[in-house]
């Protein structure tokens, strides 16, 4: 049976994924840092909260799959938090830092602990949830396209570096995805340009060739293809789930 790990599935991109898992047979490990997110899990669920940026909780989570499940299989890299809607030169170095903290240092630190329980058995897939802002760039959104640059980055390393064990390594980016994460961006974005959040909803949507938003279940099926056999031989590339994103800077 499966062994996956899945940060940031207390709602949103997470919980779709792990839902998906389960729903394929998987052995389902959930965390976030919003601990009453995970008050009540499925049946057959685990839950731990933790910080992804906190090396000693996310090195202490490890330890746990390790000696609850004996290894790992699948980590799915996706804790993330959408940080300041600002200028640039009015993005303060602390909302930088927190960022950048959680979408690029968290999934630092989780694919380095999956690579030491996964190097051992010589097999293991990593998903690290990037962005289409990690494709194109992002007005008003600076800390967290660069980080979801870097993750990229960070993925491409981990397919090179962990290849030759058996380890594959992918990026999901996502486009505009339906959720209470964007509500806020959307909030944010309209005050910003003193839009509407229907106007700044709708311009997204055209920026893509497909004129949609996208479902947080529509990720969760790309990650079970990406850890399945039947992507046995598909590492090291960014692939978007986004309606085919061609500008995503429309305003309608």
């Amino acid at each position: 049976m499966t062994r996956v790990l899945i940060t940031g599935a207390g709602s949103g991109i997470g919980r779709a994924m792990a839902k998906a898992f389960a729903g394929d047979g998987a052995r389902v490990w959930v965390t976030d840092i919003d601990a009453g997110h995970l008050g009540t899990l499925p049946e057959g669920w685990r839950g731990t909260a933790a910080d992804a940026a906190d090396e000693p909780a996310m090195a202490a989570l490890f330890d746990d799959v390790a000696k609850t499940w004996g290894g790992l299989d699948v980590l799915c890299a996706n804790a993330g938090i959408a940080g300041p809607t600002a200028l640039v030169e009015d993005v303060t170095l602390d909302d930088w830092r927190a960022c950048t903290a959680v979408n690029l240092d968290g999934a630092f630190l989780a694919s380095k602990h999956a690579a030491r329980l996964m190097k051992p058995a010589g097999q293991g897939a990593i998903l690290i949830t990037s962005s289409t802002a990690g494709l194109h760039g992002y007005p008003n959104r600076a800390p967290y396209a660069a980080a979801k640059w870097g993750v990229i980055g960070l993925m491409k390393t981990l397919a090179m570096e962990l290849g030759p064990f058996g380890i594959r390594a992918n990026a999901i980016c996502p486009g505009s995805v339906e959720g209470d994460r964007m509500e806020g961006v959307l909030a944010r974005e309209a005050a910003l340009k003193g839009l509407t959040r229907d106007q700044v909803y709708t311009g997204y949507a055209a920026g893509t060739a497909m004129g949609r938003w996208i479902t947080p279940e529509d990720i969760a099926q790309m990650a079970l293809f990406l850890s399945s056999d039947a992507a046995r031989l598909v590492s090291g590339q960014v692939i978007s789930v986004d309606g085919h994103t061609f500008n995503p800077h429309v305003t309608v």
